[in-house]
């Protein structure tokens, strides 16, 4: 199936069945009924267990998969519309310097756009003229933040970014990300299997049963991330806990 033509606000997900064949023959069901919205500029985190059909999802959403039953619309307009990815793995350019591998990702006719501030924002300053086997992981991340952000998206779609990384470096990436996602808002929706790091993040998570996935509910933050201190984040995931008291 195909996403939906015309000018969006929101992401809208209505997938009926996706399935993989197994070695055997058999159809192995990974999504069923898979139904969820994320509003315009909300940052929604996708949280559920490993091989459940996340990064499935957001393959689907990138046109990487069209072997589904269902659809989607994703937020703005037809071919015109922006995307922005951020991965697993960096996936840089190495042949290319940090800021040409974000130069890049723009569409021609902004490939000349300062890009000063938004390096600022991820302290990339000093790293724009290098290349990525000079780079660690976390500054490679960065460069692949940069490259989502720098065209301005009508969505941004994470497949678990701070994967693999030790956890000093992860959080100060989530709060990079958070500022300037709060810099340059957009709609945003992220795969995670870290509460700690949905609930420091998003407005809402969305949470997925086991395979086949299928939405099992969803918890709502409304306390303004700039309040979520150590306790409060401590007090949310345990009412997240009362709520979902078999996902964790």
């Amino acid at each position: 199936m195909h996403p939906h033509a015309g000018a969006a606000a929101r992401l809208k997900v209505d997938i009926a069945r996706k399935s993989f064949r197994a070695s055997s023959g058999d159809a192995l069901d990974v999504l069923r009924d898979l139904h969820f919205e994320v509003g315009e500029n909300e940052f929604a985190c996708i949280l559920g267990p490993s091989g459940c059909g996340k990064t499935t999802t957001l393959r689907i959403l990138l046109g990487l998969d069209t072997d589904y039953e269902g659809s989607f619309q994703l937020p703005g307009l037809g071919n015109g519309r922006r995307i922005g990815a951020v991965f697993q793995e960096p996936l840089l350019l190495p042949w290319r310097t940090v800021e040409q591998n974000v130069r890049q990702a723009l569409p021609h006719g902004l490939r000349d756009r300062n890009l000063d501030s938004l390096f600022g924002s991820l302290g990339l300053k000093e790293m724009r003229n290098f290349y990525p086997g000079e780079l660690s992981l976390g500054l490679a991340r960065r460069a692949a933040i940069a490259r989502a952000i720098a065209i301005d998206p009508d969505i941004l779609l994470l497949d678990e970014p701070f994967v693999s990384l030790d956890e000093p470096t992860a959080q100060q990436l989530r709060h990079l990300l958070l500022a300037v996602w709060s810099e340059r808002p957009t709609t945003a929706l992220m795969v995670t299997h870290n509460l700690r790091e949905a609930i420091m993040l998003s407005d809402r998570i969305i949470v997925l049963s086991e395979r086949p996935a299928h939405v099992i509910g969803t918890f709502d933050i409304k306390l303004p991330r700039q309040y979520r201190s150590d306790q409060v984040k401590l007090d949310l995931l345990r009412s997240f806990n009362r709520k979902f008291p078999d996902r964790i």
